[in-house]
């Protein structure tokens, strides 16, 4: 359907995974002058704006026929479906996230508001693509790192830096699986014709599981620096998230939910993947510089 490799479309090329595309690409063997890489925000060479709110201004100088949708699902709408099918769109992947499957029930509202944009995002490119023929591939990774850039390994490292030590909750015994988003972009690529992974949805989790306090731990390694871990009561955690969000309710962009979750499992399987189109992540061994 897509063995010729005319023409792919690179949504949101300036998120984690967007980033890593161009080598995923690359990798693939599709040639460059066939991919074009958009965003809301320039980007670099081959780039071109897209406001996905606006996708009939969106205006191209070539027809694609697969899209790869790196940018939040919920931007995805009938609209923008439909001006893509007017550019030759036969096959699109687009990533979601398995946080759909485990905060539905969140104390936080903020968090119950995203697994519902999510579940809508999910059910809107699903229904199109069923009415339209188009093939569709919904990828959700667990949690995604890459040094330097993102908000959950970045966010510890930087927090180690600081202070020399980290804060946990209890045992932080939750087992994670951290995914790079190098191997998420090689995932779309390896699903983008993997005729198996047509019209289905998967879980990608990284290559290994570990606790939270596990995780934590290596992120020391990574830095160069003995573990610190203070493991800190429940009880504790809620007065304090109470407390900052009395004096500093605005500026408070982490909840005590997050911290919660320490203590709580958040495993997913993957072998479907595996077994459809090849993905092998790789082992947790972040690199900082």
């Amino acid at each position: 359907m897509i063995t010729d490799k005319k023409g792919l479309l690179v949504i949101g090329a300036r998120s984690l995974i967007g980033r890593r595309m161009p080598e995923a690409i690359r990798a693939a063997g599709w040639p460059e002058e066939s991919v074009l890489y958009s965003s809301r925000q320039p980007v670099a060479k081959q780039g071109v704006i897209l406001d996905t709110a606006r996708p009939y201004d969106f205006q191209p100088d070539r027809t694609f026929v697969a899209v790869i949708v790196c940018a939040p699902i919920w931007l995805i709408t009938d609209v923008l479906l439909e001006r893509l099918v007017g550019l030759g769109m036969k096959r699109i992947i687009a990533f979601s996230s398995t946080s759909r499957l485990t905060k539905g029930a969140s104390g936080e509202a903020a968090e119950r508001e995203v697994v519902a944009k999510l579940a809508a995002g999910e059910a809107t490119l699903t229904a199109f693509c069923e009415a339209r023929g188009v093939a569709f591939t919904i990828l959700r990774p667990t949690l995604i790192y890459d040094e330097g850039l993102d908000e959950n390994v970045t966010r510890i490292a930087d927090l180690i830096r600081k202070l020399g030590f980290f804060p946990v909750c209890g045992l932080a015994k939750g087992v994670r699986q951290p995914v790079h988003a190098r191997d998420l972009a090689t995932a779309a690529m390896q699903a983008l014709t993997a005729k198996p992974s047509f019209n289905k949805v998967y879980n990608l989790s990284g290559g290994e599981d570990l606790t939270y306090a596990a995780m934590v731990r290596r992120i020391f390694e990574a830095l160069g620096r003995a573990p610190v871990i203070i493991a800190l009561p429940e009880l504790l955690w809620r007065i304090g998230f109470f407390m900052a969000n009395l004096v500093r309710p605005k500026r408070l962009k982490r909840n005590v939910q997050m911290v919660l979750r320490m203590n709580t499992d958040l495993w997913f399987d993957h072998s479907a993947a595996t077994t459809d189109f090849g993905y092998r992540p790789g082992p947790f061994k972040p690199e900082f510089e």
